[in-house]
């Protein structure tokens, strides 16, 4: 589709366990599109089961782009994912396809659709303010975000450590205020976001069943085998849900029970965040994610996105 001669890329987001991989399929069907991911776990090769990530059978012949371009060693960061995200999307506007952004990392969608500036990183930094957080809490940290940057450290509260971090990092390493690299949102081209919904516990009884069937679907070797790989040098991939917990069954400290309901734990913990920054968003458009005609409103949104 195009909006005033421009591609229009259609983005699905949400809350874990809402059905957004399906729901970007029945679009790419509909819509000549590519399915370009926007999950930061999906990015890992061999990261699989736990991901949800959906097998090549089940693809229904659609493109899917960003999937499986990293090894579970290397640290997956926002920049390197806004470059990576920048080419996909172009290239699928310009073959004239529609481009399906689909996944739940609020930052990274973000990185695909707006404008927006990242600043830069430094591991020295970034280690130091890590080991603070550890040692004097997070509490600590937000009073001194409070004194250096008042309105970031009303935009982050004091729960999110790792936003901290990254907060206190950046003001060390630029001088400036970490809200004035804070996104605005202005799309970086036309968009349409459709978020789906679920009730809370229909949500958090899905997400047991989905922990639960990655155990049964032999999560456990799949960690094993990445274990392997180097699993354990990875910042990001080690610590991502369900494989943090299996590494932990791994080395004994957890039983398979224990390591299934804390999995199930950290995504219910997981899927409130996500709640909470796709629903500050005011250009979503909330569905049903059981709704029997989603797939039909989720277009009539989009049709009504053109001039």
């Amino acid at each position: 589709m195009d909006v005033g001669g421009r591609a229009t890329v259609v983005a699905v987001v949400g809350p874990t366990a809402t059905g957004k991989s399906h729901l970007g399929l029945d679009l790419a069907e509909a819509l000549d599109g590519e399915i370009v991911n926007a999950d930061a776990s999906q990015l890992y090769r061999g990261m699989d089961i736990g991901t949800a990530k959906l097998p090549v059978a089940e693809r229904r012949g659609i493109p899917h782009h960003l999937l499986d371009v990293l090894d579970v060693r290397e640290e997956s960061t926002l920049a390197a994912y806004q470059e990576r995200v920048t080419v996909a999307i172009d290239d699928v506007c310009a073959r004239g396809r529609t481009p399906i952004l689909v996944g739940g990392s609020g930052l990274y969608a973000r990185a695909a659709l707006d404008v927006l500036e990242i600043p830069p990183t430094d591991p020295g930094a970034r280690a130091a303010w890590e080991q603070r957080l550890e040692t004097e809490g997070p509490d600590a940290l937000h009073a001194q975000l409070r004194e250096q940057d008042p309105a970031a450290a009303r935009a982050i509260g004091p729960a999110n450590g790792r936003r901290l971090v990254r907060a206190l990092e950046v003001i060390e390493l630029t001088g400036r205020p970490f809200s004035a690299s804070m996104p605005t949102r202005t799309y970086r081209r036309p968009a349409v976001q459709v978020g789906l919904r679920a009730d809370r516990p229909l949500l958090h009884e899905r997400i047991a069943r989905r922990a639960s069937e990655m155990w049964e679907d032999g999560l456990l070797d799949e960690v094993r085998r990445l274990d392997g790989q180097g699993l354990r040098d990875g910042r990001t991939a080690s610590r991502a849900i369900g494989y943090a917990q299996a590494l932990g069954q791994l080395d004994g400290d957890l039983t398979r029970d224990q390591a299934i309901d804390e999995t199930a734990l950290a995504t219910r913990r997981f899927a409130r965040r996500q709640v909470a920054w796709f629903k500050a968003d005011p250009r979503i458009t909330w569905l049903d994610h059981d709704d029997p005609d989603l797939t039909d409103r989720a277009l009539a949104l989009i049709c009504a996105a053109r001039p």
